[in-house]
Order: C-alpha cells, then sequence, then structure tokens
C-alpha cells in the first residue's frame, strides 16, 4: 500500500503530480507479467524518495515493455517516460566503445597500436613499462596502467575543465605496467573520446551523432544534453530530493552521454545483432562479437572486452555495465544467448535499480531457477576485485623499514615518507605535516594499500576533504604506484584524482 502520507509532506501540488503519473504509467504499453516490477517501482517512489524510474525490456528483437514512472524533473512536474532522457553514467562507456570500433572498422584505428599514437602532443607516460604497449585495446578494457580518476564540474561554479591535453599533462600516468592489471579507468575512455575526436576532425558529441546515435535510430540520446532535447532531460537528485546543479567531466568519453530507456533498449538489441529494419550496420557482426569477448580477465567468459563486462546469471551469459554518480543510478544488460535485453534507469543513487533488474530478470528468464536453485548470480564484474582483508596487517621483511621519496603532483614532488613496523603499524607523513596512522593496510595481489589524511598542493584538490589512498608494489627494491586523492562519495564536487608515487627503502647506518 502507498504511504501517501509521506508523499503529502512534499507539498500537495507535488503529491497530486506523483499520484496522476502512477496512474498514467498503468496505462502504458507493457506485459502483464511485469505487474509485480510495477507495484515494487510505485512503492519505492514514495518510500524511498525516488523522483523517477525508467525501464525497457526486448525479447527476440521486439521491445516488450517500455514505462517511466515518477517525475523526470520534479519542479517543474514532469512525467518520466521511456523516451526520458537521463544521464547513464559509466553506460556510456560501451557507447564511445561503438564510436570508435566504427572507426576500427574503417581501418582509421588499430587496436593493438599505442593510444599515443593518435594523440597529439601531450602524450601518455610510462611511469612502469613501456607506454607503447599501452594500446588502444588496453586503454579500452582498462588494463593500460592508467588509474581511478574522476572529476565533476558544475554550471554554478567557476572552475571548468581544463582542455584534454592539460589532463593529460597531469594525470596521463600509467602507474603500473600495461597489461600487468585490470584498474577501472574513466581517464581511460576520456583518453579514447579524445582519440576518436583527432580521427575523425570531429567534435566528440558531433561524431557519436552523426555516425551512432542516428544510425541507430536512437533519437533521444546526446553527449550532454543536445540541442532542442532539454524538455526531455532527466534531472539528476540528491537522495535527500534535492535538485543538482548540471555538471560536466574532464573524461566525457566515461561519463557524459543521456539516453533514453527506448532507445538503450534498442541499442542493446543492436549488440544482441538482431539487424533491426531502422537501423543501419554501423559494425558488422564480427566487430559486435570482439567488443563482447574479455581480454582483461582470465577466461573468455567473464571479465571486461571493449566497452562490455561479461559474465554469467544462474547459466546464462550476460553482457552489460552499470553506472553510478551523483544523481545517477543505470543498467543496461543483455543476455545473447536468450535475446533478451534489459534496461534500468534513475536519476538519483539507489541500489533499487538493481532490485528492479534482478525482478525482470526472474521474469523473461523464468528457467533460470531450474538450472541453479542457489539463488545465486555470478555478474559481469571485472577480473582482480580485491577481497576484504581481514585481521592484523602482518608486514613481510622486505616491506618492513623506512621508505623515503614523493608524490609527483602537477605543482612538482611532494616528499612522502612511510614507516612499515614489525607490529602491522604503517606511519605516513606528506611534506612537512603531521605523522599519520595508515587505515586499513593490507596486501593484495601483491599491492599494498591504505588510507591516510593529509592534503596535496594542488588546485584540483584544494576545495574538498578527502582521504589519500595508497596502492604500491615493490618492484626490485623501490615501492611505488598511485597515491589517489578520494572524496566521500556522492558529495558535490567528488573527485578522485591520482598521482604517483615512489619510494626507496632508507638504508639503517651501522
Amino acid at each position: 500500500m502507498l504511504r501517501f502520507s509521506r508523499l503529502f509532506n512534499c507539498g500537495p501540488k507535488l503529491a497530486i503530480g506523483f499520484v496522476l503519473t502512477i496512474y498514467l504509467a498503468r496505462g502504458a504499453k507493457g506485459d502483464d507479467s511485469f505487474e509485480p516490477v510495477r507495484t515494487r517501482i510505485e512503492k519505492a517512489l514514495v518510500e524511498h524518495n525516488i523522483p523517477s524510474i525508467s525501464v525497457a525490456v526486448a525479447r527476440d528483437g521486439k521491445i516488450i515493455w517500455e514505462q517511466g514512472f515518477g517525475l523526470a524533473d520534479r519542479e517543474n512536474r514532469t512525467p518520466a517516460s521511456e523516451h526520458t532522457m537521463y544521464s547513464i553514467a559509466s553506460v556510456s562507456k560501451p557507447i564511445t566503445a561503438t564510436g570508435l570500433m566504427v572507426l576500427k572498422q574503417r581501418k582509421l584505428i588499430e587496436l593493438d597500436k599505442p593510444a599515443n599514437d593518435y594523440l597529439g602532443e601531450a602524450k601518455l607516460r610510462a611511469r612502469v613499462g613501456d607506454a607503447a604497449e599501452a594500446t588502444v585495446r588496453r586503454v579500452a578494457n582498462h588494463t593500460s596502467g592508467l588509474p581511478l580518476h574522476y572529476q565533476f564540474f558544475y554550471a554554478d561554479e567557476t572552475v571548468r575543465p581544463p582542455v584534454f591535453d592539460e589532463t593529460i599533462r597531469r594525470y596521463g600516468n600509467l602507474v603500473t605496467g600495461p597489461g600487468e592489471r585490470y584498474q577501472y579507468s574513466n581517464l581511460g575512455y576520456g583518453v579514447l573520446d579524445y582519440i576518436i575526436e583527432r580521427v575523425s576532425n570531429k567534435k566528440f558529441g558531433d561524431f557519436m551523432r552523426e555516425e551512432v546515435f542516428l544510425p541507430l535510430g536512437m533519437t533521444h540520446t546526446s553527449v550532454d544534453v543536445g540541442s532542442g532535447l532539454e524538455s526531455h532531460q532527466a534531472i539528476r537528485y540528491t537522495a535527500d530530493g534535492k535538485r543538482i546543479p548540471f555538471y560536466e567531466f574532464d573524461h566525457p568519453g566515461a561519463s557524459a552521454v543521456y539516453a533514453s530507456a527506448h532507445d538503450l533498449a534498442r541499442f542493446a538489441m543492436f549488440h544482441m545483432k538482431e539487424h533491426l529494419q531502422d537501423q543501419k550496420p554501423i559494425l558488422d557482426d564480427a566487430t559486435i562479437d570482439e567488443m563482447q569477448v574479455p581480454t582483461s580477465g582470465n577466461s573468455t567468459r567473464d571479465g571486461y572486452g571493449i566497452g562490455w563486462g561479461r559474465g554469467e546469471i544462474r547459466g546464462h551469459a550476460k553482457v552489460s555495465h552499470t553506472g553510478g554518480m551523483p544523481g545517477v543510478s543505470t543498467n543496461c544488460e543483455f543476455y545473447p544467448q536468450d535475446r533478451v535485453a534489459i534496461v534500468v534507469l534513475t536519476n538519483t543513487s539507489s541500489p533499487l535499480l538493481w532490485r528492479i533488474s534482478e525482478m525482470i530478470a526472474k521474469i523473461v528468464l523464468p528457467e533460470q531457477q531450474k538450472k541453479d536453485n542457489d539463488g545465486e548470480s555470478k555478474a559481469a564484474t571485472p577480473p582482480n576485485i580485491d577481497p576484504p582483508s581481514g585481521g592484523k596487517f602482518a608486514p613481510s621483511a622486505e616491506l618492513i623499514g623506512l621508505w623515503k621519496g614523493h608524490v609527483t603532483t602537477s605543482k612538482g614532488d611532494t616528499p612522502l615518507v612511510l614507516t612499515v613496523k614489525d607490529t602491522g603499524d604503517v606511519h605516513v607523513r606528506l611534506e612537512n605535516q603531521l605523522i599519520t596512522l595508515l587505515s586499513g593496510p593490507s596486501i593484495s595481489n601483491g599491492f599494498l594499500k591504505g588510507r591516510f589524511v593529509s592534503e596535496l598542493p594542488t588546485d584540483d584538490t584544494r576545495h574538498l576533504q578527502y582521504q589519500i589512498h595508497l596502492d604500491l608494489k615493490l618492484r626490485d627494491q623501490v615501492l611505488n604506484g598511485s597515491a589517489t586523492a578520494i572524496t566521500a562519495p556522492n558529495v558535490r564536487g567528488a573527485f578522485a584524482i591520482t598521482h604517483w608515487v615512489e619510494l626507496r627503502r632508507e638504508v639503517e647506518k651501522p
């Protein structure tokens, strides 16, 4: 039963708009088998203060259910529909990858050539290994050595994203050897959208509209919010219902696409090779298959390919990507063997999205319960995800001691001292700041990890509080890797900005 008392606490006009939206949504096109999902969504709008949710489900080359719930724009009482354009966060990556593969198919880009071959004056720098091995393919599958990175730039603030050559100069460090490990990197997809611009001689948004969106019939999809599409935009909201000003990035290919549930269902059908009559074959079937083959995992069944993650759910091969950032939770998944696609989008940060997707999967893939009764699913997750550490940190003898070196920032080198004690305590001192304790020290996949509170002397990190996360590996008596300044999640202006670190053991004098 809907809790209308909470709804009316938001104001009678807003409540009436909500109720009317729900009432009208029940008349939308859809299969009766999805009624439990509709009920769950309608309750969630009220109970969890979710502004809107839009869904689309395709099977056997047809959309069998698509519907919007709630308000895409609360202040203007704009109902959500299957054509509402949501900020889709990292679901932008397979879309950007599709544009990349258009150029690859035209023989304008070779995936196994160095990414630097396609960049301008600013190049990726290999702090470990050889930059020539940071190929376009490795940038696309997150194994190039580029680290964690994101920045948000809000429309009501004066700071704007720098030109991309400047972003590369500041942050284009390969902090692990190309091919050494999987590291999810928005910066990598910023590199790819820049390559698309340089090779095509078109702005990234223009290229994607002309060569991907319009040929695939994705008329409610654009990089950022395209001109003339403003009325279709779903406004981003915080978890407590506050309107978030529009923001952009220094990595648009990773995060900047807006798309409707209807368009993403069509996009997924294209990648299932459904060959819809009103879609142009911008990629051949072999190229589509190549995108879905994991090249960053330990097998050809699970891992990350070119823009897509691949895994299994109860015996069903699953290809997918999810997205999340302030005011955004998104999921686009499809099951090639079952010819099923599921899209769920919302304009706030909410874990409910994954439960809705799971509910839909159980309806459209009913046989999965017969194949696996343990109720567990194996999702398309990246390889080498570090397991949670437990117990007291016990460093090896080769780590115990005093380590001195620096953090390299855009402003120069900042001294860093690390003291690893045999008790498991790790002390950190950045520049001449107070000595602090490394929190949560652990060793995972050969990397020393932990976090501490200090301040880096850079303009990009001065406006918010953050913790510095260390991720260091011992290589021939040198401890090196990354120091990433990370704010709390969903904080306005949130960032994750990574810097190179290199430390050497201080030899004790006799």
